[in-house]
This record gives C-alpha cells, structure tokens and sequence, in this order.
C-alpha cells in the first residue's frame, strides 16, 4: 500500500488493511507528526530566542549611547561651572587691585596735598612739575624743579 492509500485511509477512518497494521501506522504517523511539531517548535523557539538577543544587543548599545550622552552632558555643565567659577574670582582680583590702587593713589594725593602745604608755609611756593606712577602697587612720586 502507497503513502497517498494510507493517509485517505487514516482521513477516512476506515483501514483496508488489519486492525493491527492499521494501529501500527496510526502511531507511526502520530510519531511522525509530534516528530514534526517538534521540530516546528523549536525552530519558532529558536528564532524567538534569536530575535529577543538581537533586541537585546539594540537596547544594550542604546543604553550605552544615553549614558554617553549623559556623561559628555555632565561634563559641559561641569566646565561651565568652573568657568564661571574662574570668571567671578577674576573679578573679585580685580576688584580687590583695584581696591587697593586707588587707596594707594589716595595716600599719594593725601601725601601731596600735605607735602604742597608744608612747602608753601616753609619755603614759599614749589614751582615744578609733578607726576604720579604707579605699578604694581609701588608709587612713586618725582618732584621735578624747573
């Protein structure tokens, strides 16, 4: 008997062959065909197990992007704040030079103005040129008589 005799036998229910035979091919194709879901299975297991691995390796490199995004983020507003740290004590310094050059420039025009009246009381008037400098904090004073 050909495949195509036993499969109308078995779809039809009715065996022209023993009851046994007919026993016999019915586990065999039973067999067969769990044989086949298997194989079915874990071939649609396999795939599924593939495609979640790839999505993993996707959400794995995603992740690993966002967090470089967030570290080179960090660091900008790291630098800003150290920038902006470095900007404000610039001008504290400046304004502390500042500061301490006109209280230097007041005790030289202090000094001066005591220095002009000492002299016009002892010696008359000074007749000359005067010139303030200052550098570095240092102030020098020239007298020039002409």
């Amino acid at each position: 008997m050909d495949t195509q005799n036993v499969s109308k036998a078995l779809a039809g229910g009715t065996c022209l062959m023993g009851n046994e035979q007919c026993l016999k091919l019915e586990k065999t194709a039973i067999k067969i065909q769990s044989w086949w879901r298997g194989n079915m299975v874990r071939r649609t297991l396999l795939h599924a197990a593939l495609r979640a691995w790839v999505i993993q390796c996707w959400w794995r490199s995603m992740q690993a992007k966002m967090l470089e995004q967030r570290r080179r983020l960090a660091l900008r507003l790291y630098t800003c704040q150290e920038w902006a740290v470095v900007k404000v004590q610039a001008q504290v310094r400046m304004w502390q030079a500042r500061r301490r050059f006109l209280q230097a420039r007041q005790a030289a025009c202090i000094i001066q103005s005591h220095w002009r009246w000492h002299a016009s009381q002892t010696r008359g008037l000074i007749r000359g040129h005067y010139e303030v400098r200052a550098s570095r904090l240092e102030l020098d004073i020239e007298i020039l008589m002409t």
